[in-house]
């Protein structure tokens, strides 16, 4: 579904401009002020042309090579090459999202009028990004430093209409034949543009940016399901009193404290064991596990994480990242600004959280499974146990991922690999961070959807006692999808598969806010 479009001016873009043009092909435009800041701009880029003395990135080489100067008439095969030889990504292609969100975030930029591209230039940008056409562009090839150079490389070769792209169909074309059928020429890049094209860290930028939409999405969905587990394991929502939460109060896990609360309301299997002082029967357990019991303190933090990446990624988006920039005075001066650290080190932040939230969320899982646990309920929910196996698979495939998750955890950011003939000595590997964090919330959502598939069979098997109204409208969801409920074992591949996508697609989300509303 085609949004409205969005302008962008000097200032950058927010967001939901990122996630408006990355995922549901919004259009974008410049704004007049923009056009104005990248005219003056360019004036001062062909003054420094015409100067007799080298300038880097306008009249000498890049890199280890910014020492020679390159004559007047040689800078047009300078910027071809820069781009030609930059464009060496490897590897599996890389998301349409992920490509048209840095192609925005590289526009945004470039419109402050801090690189010194011609308007042209960054007006043919816009067209491409807006005729529907996506740069081929590689999983292999950025080390986040001097920005996401490979990514960004393959998207400027475009412009230039060579290498190939994906068409409005899906289908892999060259780039010259494709920009032909849409009516775009190529673009001959003029001193300083391939640098300003391709020197910014906008590709993880524009992954941590999804990342952060998906995640808030699935910590309400982890809450989801943490609350079918405690309900279905009887376990307490005592614990989960806001006057408790307010003697730790971070922020995460008051908001998670108060979903599970809500979503655990009117529920008749909690109140089948509630411990009630001076009436005989009730539970006689003194507290649950901590999977159960201290979900709100992990996924609290797991949310206050998110919050903390966010604000980073604010800064970024506020940000005119290039090497070298033209200043607000008309200074140009070569900077370290494309580092990518400040967001490389919370990609890897996150993808830490998001694999001990899951990895709680497959400890609650497995409690269902084990009869000396589950309080009553058969091994693995099985319906014949000794004939079917049950959901006991299940859990190992969870288990599966939650050990990608883990390993996954581990920080790329640590991991610099000096290049450029020691000229880049100290890189911040944030594209690798961030895509490892794309498998990271894929895999959450696995495991989400595999506690959500468990925890609605234990629910089912409590009957004639029946959960909360949330909660039911989680498995409600589930079985609507083609889930279903109790039975002889049955091929558990699909099941799974649904299940993932009703989480993924947002369904189970929004059944249960049908009932309580927004959750937090």
């Amino acid at each position: 579904m085609e949004q409205p479009g969005i302008e962008i001016g000097t200032v950058g873009v927010s967001a939901a401009d990122v996630v408006a043009v990355a995922r549901y092909g919004a259009r974008v435009r410049l704004s007049a002020d923009a056009l104005a800041e990248v005219a003056a701009s360019r004036t001062i880029i062909e003054a420094l042309a015409e100067d007799v003395e080298p300038h880097y990135g306008v009249s000498t080489g890049f890199g280890a090579l910014a020492t020679r100067q390159i004559p007047a008439d040689q800078r047009v095969a300078l910027q071809r090459s820069l781009v030609r030889s930059h464009a060496a990504g490897s590897g599996a292609e890389v998301e349409s999202e992920v490509v048209r969100a840095l192609m925005l975030l590289r526009i945004a930029t470039l419109a402050t009028g801090r690189t010194g591209i011609r308007v042209e230039t960054l007006q043919a940008y816009v067209d491409l990004l807006n005729s529907g056409l996506t740069p081929v562009v590689f999983e292999h090839g950025s080390l986040g430093c001097s920005g996401d150079l490979a990514p960004l490389a393959h998207c400027a070769l475009a412009l230039t209409g060579e290498g190939e792209v994906r068409d409005a169909t899906g289908r892999r074309r060259p780039t010259g034949d494709a920009l032909a059928a849409v009516g775009l020429p190529p673009v001959t890049l003029a001193e300083k543009e391939g640098l300003a094209l391709i020197n910014g860290t906008d590709g993880m930028l524009g992954m941590l940016l999804l990342a952060v939409v998906d995640l808030r999405a699935l910590l309400r969905v982890a809450d989801v399901t943490a609350a079918m587990s405690v309900e279905a394991l009887l376990g307490t929502d005592d614990v989960f009193a806001a006057d408790l939460q307010r003697l730790r109060p971070h922020p995460g896990q008051a908001s998670s404290a108060a979903n599970l609360a809500t979503l655990l309301a009117g529920s008749a299997i909690r109140e089948s064991h509630r411990l009630v002082p001076g009436q005989p029967g009730g539970c006689t357990r003194v507290q649950d596990a901590y999977s159960l019991r201290c979900s709100p303190q992990v996924a609290g933090a797991v949310r206050d994480t998110v919050d903390h990446a966010d604000r980073v990624a604010g800064v970024e988006l506020a940000s005119a990242v290039d090497n070298p920039v033209v200043t607000l005075d008309g200074r140009v001066e070569s900077n370290g600004n494309f580092h990518g650290a400040p967001v490389g080190y919370v990609l890897d932040f996150l993808a830490i959280a998001v694999a001990d939230l899951a990895c709680i969320a497959e400890r609650r899982t497995d409690r269902h499974l084990d009869a000396a646990r589950s309080h009553g309920l058969p091994p693995f929910l099985a319906h014949e146990p000794g004939v079917d196996s049950g959901l006991m698979i299940a859990q190992y495939t969870q288990a599966a991922v939650v050990s990608e998750l883990k390993r996954l955890a581990v920080p790329a950011s640590v991991d610099s690999i000096p290049s450029s003939a020691m000229q880049e000595d100290h890189v911040s590997m944030g594209w690798s961070a961030a895509r490892k964090l794309r498998r990271a919330v894929d895999g959450l959502t696995r495991v989400l959807a595999v506690e959500a598939m468990v925890a609605a069979r234990s629910l089912d098997l409590r009957a004639p006692l029946t959960p909360a109204p949330a909660t039911a409208a989680a498995v409600a969801a589930l079985r609507a999808a083609g889930v279903p409920g109790p039975g002889p074992d049955r091929w558990l591949a699909p099941e799974i598969e649904t299940s993932v996508q009703v989480v993924a697609d947002g369904r189970l989300l929004a059944a249960v806010e049908a009932v309580t509303g927004p959750l937090l």
